[in-house]
């Protein structure tokens, strides 16, 4: 089941003295790995993966708690360059105000590669905030002796904390660098419960899962405008009930959601329910309709309505 984090801060009284606790910005252009590397620092999937860019939108926060450190770390949607809709300047004002808030930075990029859009990245890095360099996807480089020189070439363009190569799906030298980040987080009491794995309710986690499913049944057509609403989310005993909306801009694009019968949108449906029942640790009852709204994507009071901070 998973710990929703309660509004209630621990007592300084209630944790030792040399309690370590911050928060740690995970940051990259799109579709570098940064949701995957979260959830596998964390131990939980709380934030959505897949293969198409800009998968993440929101700020989303994953807590860990080990002995005596209390690591928050927060993935933030990839800085954006291709669109300058009223969505995309949203999701980039969430890119640079977390690193500003941030006691840690990791900048995530994939082994071997370093392009425009990794600078663009690393030019928002603000020089007081300590900035791990994370080499993602480590274990795809064939030839070992390439990797050095690569990380040398990366590392000279920054003055980082600290350089981990690192494998987010294989948990390659995740523990290197929690060690990395403890020691360079600021001597604070814990913020939430030792078991919390997030501060998102759960009817924003349920309107990510099938934000999700929707890319991974739909990506490779599907403009990125779209978008999921929970209309209504109900409990009772150990079951939950949510009514989801997913938002599309063409009656198009809601042809491609649905499928032909409606076989596309029960697979979104059966998976995204399944996801649930597993993180919320009970049975899911899940109903999804598929609505037009053109334009919610370059509408700034729309995109407030909808989540978008």
């Amino acid at each position: 089941m998973t710990h929703i984090a309660l509004p209630a801060v621990p007592s300084a009284a209630d944790s030792p003295a040399d309690f370590r606790c911050g928060y740690i910005a995970i940051v990259g252009r799109p579709n570098v790995g940064k949701s995957t590397l979260m959830n596998a620092l964390i131990g939980a999937k709380v934030s959505i993966t897949s293969r198409k860019a800009q998968t993440t939108r929101h700020r989303i926060t994953g807590i860990q708690t080990i002995d005596s450190t209390q690591f928050i770390y927060v993935d933030t949607p990839g800085f954006q360059t291709r669109h300058s809709n009223a969505l995309n300047k949203t999701l980039n004002r969430t890119v640079t105000n977390t690193l500003t808030a941030s006691d840690v930075i990791l900048f995530l990029i994939e082994a071997g590669t370093f392009g425009a859009a990794d600078q663009q990245v690393l030019d928002l890095i603000p020089a007081s905030v300590p900035c791990i360099l994370v080499i993602n996807k480590a274990d795809r480089i064939k030839d070992k002796a390439v990797l050095l020189p690569f990380a040398q070439q990366i590392a000279a363009k920054h003055d980082f904390a600290a350089v981990v190569p690192v494998s987010a799906t294989l948990r390659f030298q995740l523990d290197n660098l929690q060690g990395e980040i403890k020691g360079r987080l600021p001597l604070n009491p814990p913020i939430f419960g030792a078991d919390d794995i997030t501060d998102r309710s759960e009817k924003f986690l349920a309107a990510e899962i099938v934000r999700e499913k929707v890319f991974r049944f739909v990506g490779d057509e599907l403009p990125y405008t779209s978008t999921v609403v929970i209309e209504k989310f109900e409990q009772e005993g150990d079951l939950r009930r949510v009514f989801a909306a997913i938002l599309v801009e063409r009656d198009t694009h809601k042809s491609m959601v649905i499928g032909q019968k409606g076989a596309r949108l029960k697979d979104i449906s059966t998976q995204a329910r399944l996801d649930m029942a597993r993180l919320f640790g009970g049975p899911v009852y899940l109903e999804i309709w598929v609505k037009v709204k053109s334009g919610w994507a370059d509408n700034e009071a729309g995109l407030r309505a909808y989540g978008y901070e």
